[in-house]
């Protein structure tokens, strides 16, 4: 009942922080009025004429097959550069030699442009969900890996060796002392890594034709429609933002727990 009640109380407190992120976007909503009403519904239709577009996109089911399809594509691509980028990150971040060694190649690779990976991926895998998938498990790999292999390598070191003294063995060592020091390093990385993934793919699709939110986009630039445009991109966002709120945060939340003892009034006495 007290873990029930404390992830209750978790959860409360993630929602009510809502609120500030509703002001943000209320803000920027503001603005996109101000410029809407300078420069024309030509130039950049308002908030109300984007949503009313994304509202009738959301009526036709072609449509959200085509949200489904961007969607998978960039968790899959996401989910491929968080496995391979952390197991690798770890490995790196326990053997400082390894790091030095592959960290230049981690540089060489955010510095080719996104665009110059999806030409090359369209020569190897063709213009289908592959090339897709794989620009975006390419485009996150590098931050994914940057983020375990820091994450590893400015850990405590002092807490390793009390937990040592203690008996603790070195499996429970990984996961009760390095894993938090690790991820705490590692969510916000994880967090960019998948707005990197949604932007990779959905540049792959329209460079490639390879449908989904991309080629939908190509067909609204052709049509010169910027409100359908724009409505493509806020569901895009809006994806983006569920996965990210209903799935990476929650299990942030769930896996520093421990937080909160640090908090006066989490203290337990």
């Amino acid at each position: 009942m007290t873990s029930l009640a404390e992830r209750a109380s978790r959860t409360g407190q993630f929602l009510w922080s809502g609120w500030s992120g509703l002001a943000g976007l209320s803000v920027f909503a503001a603005v996109w009025q101000v410029a809407h009403e300078a420069y024309g519904s030509f130039i950049l239709p308002s908030p109300l004429e984007t949503l009313t577009a994304a509202q009738t996109l959301l009526g036709d089911v072609s449509a959200w097959q085509l949200l489904l399809t961007t969607s998978s594509r960039a968790l899959s691509g996401f989910a491929l550069a968080g496995v391979i980028g952390t197991v690798a990150g770890c490995i790196a971040g326990f053997h400082p030699a390894i790091l030095r060694l592959v960290q230049p190649q981690i540089t060489l690779m955010l510095g080719v442009p996104p665009i110059a990976w999806i030409v090359l991926l369209m020569i190897w895998f063709g213009t289908g969900s592959a090339t897709v998938t794989m620009t975006a498990a390419v485009a996150c790999l590098p931050i994914v890996f940057l983020g375990a292999a820091e994450g590893i390598a400015s850990r405590d070191r002092l807490l390793d060796d009390m937990a040592l003294s203690l008996g603790m063995g070195q499996v429970r060592r990984f996961v009760r002392i390095i894993v938090p020091q690790m991820l705490n390093r590692l969510f916000p990385i994880l967090v960019m890594a998948l707005g990197t993934a949604f932007k990779a793919a959905v540049m792959a699709e329209l460079l490639a034709n390879a449908g989904g939110i991309g080629e939908a986009l190509a067909v609204s630039r052709s049509n010169l429609d910027v409100a359908n445009a724009l409505a493509w991109i806020l569901l895009s966002v809006s994806a983006l933002l569920a996965v990210e709120y209903g799935l990476i945060q929650p299990t942030r939340s769930e896996l520093e727990a421990w937080r909160h003892a640090a908090r006066p009034w989490g203290v337990k006495r």
